[in-house]
């Protein structure tokens, strides 16, 4: 079993009745088979790329089914011979998830070899919640508070 997704563009000027009688067909063929239709989704009317049978708009249906791949010819073969359809296109996308899983995993792999990174030194929450950056206090090198400060040298001439 497979996971696939079949794109296709109908008339726009399709009655509704005739979409879903469609989508009602090809959803019982694909159980008859012993696959199952995971999401149906219908887009509605879309602006074409380029002109299809001398329109300019189609109404776009996106199926993704799992089911064996003898099921996906018959799929197809009805929909190029309905009069409905302009355009379709398959994709299997079970290929696509396990690159994505298999990259997850390496990904994983890889972060759980690294080291963990040195903490940061922390800062009271007093400070943060009033919006100080770093903590308040005599810093290296500063006079302390309360010192006598020393006058200023005058310059001999």
């Amino acid at each position: 079993m497979r996971i696939y997704e079949e794109l296709f563009i109908l008339r726009p000027d399709a009655p509704e009745e005739d979409i879903d009688r469609l989508i009602e067909q090809l959803t019982t063929y694909i159980a008859s088979q012993g696959g199952n239709v995971d999401k149906s989704d219908k887009w509605g009317i879309r602006k074409l790329a380029y002109r299809v049978q001398k329109r300019n708009e189609g109404f776009y249906v996106l199926l993704q089914f799992t089911t064996k791949p003898e099921t996906v010819l018959e799929v197809e073969r009805r929909l190029r011979v309905s009069d409905l359809v302009m355009k379709f296109q398959n994709v299997r996308i079970d290929e696509k998830l396990k690159k994505i899983e298999k990259r997850k995993k390496e990904r994983e792999k890889r972060a759980s070899r690294k080291p963990a990174p040195p903490s940061a030194p922390s800062v009271p929450l007093e400070h943060v919640m009033a919006g100080a950056a770093e903590p308040t206090g005599p810093r290296p090198g500063a006079p302390m508070p309360g010192a006598p400060v020393a006058a200023p040298v005058a310059e001999k001439e």
